[in-house]
């Protein structure tokens, strides 16, 4: 499925893989990369990108969810967070990844915290994007 509207564009480069570095076009970002050892690499003070799907998945669920609330008019609190955990691993054609995304909905009742998270995930372009291609698990905390 294609974006009919494209309301927003950024670029990211890498170079020397897993052991390099990314930069975004516009100068707001700079990264260090570094393989974990439990990849094989040194480990070490940069990130990688497991940390970075992370960071990107947790922050843009948190924004679908804010916008569902919005939209939905339902309860979501200021605190609410959203804490994703990457996994690594082969699959038959070379690696794959899964996902825990865990929500905390403080002050919020369950069932509709829980009702939040799951029209979120509907419209979440992290979400979109891997439905169907890799194992995305939701709890709420």
């Amino acid at each position: 499925m294609s974006v009919e509207n494209v309301l927003y564009k950024t670029s990211m480069q890498s170079s020397g893989g897993r052991e390099g570095s990314s930069k975004a076009a516009d100068g707001s970002l700079e990264l260090t990369l570094s393989t974990p050892k439990e990849l094989g690499g040194a480990g070490g003070n940069g990130t990688n990108p497991e940390q970075l799907f992370a960071a990107g998945y947790s922050a843009c669920f948190l924004g679908a969810m804010k916008f569902v609330a919005g939209r939905d008019k339902l309860p979501i609190s200021s605190e609410t967070s959203v804490s994703a955990t990457v996994g690594i691993g082969p699959i038959p054609t070379g690696f794959g990844i899964e996902v825990d995304l865990v929500v905390d909905v403080p002050g919020v009742d369950r069932d509709q915290a829980q009702e939040l998270i799951n029209r979120a995930h509907i419209v979440c372009p992290y979400s979109n994007a891997t439905q169907g291609n890799i194992d995305v698990r939701l709890s709420l905390a």
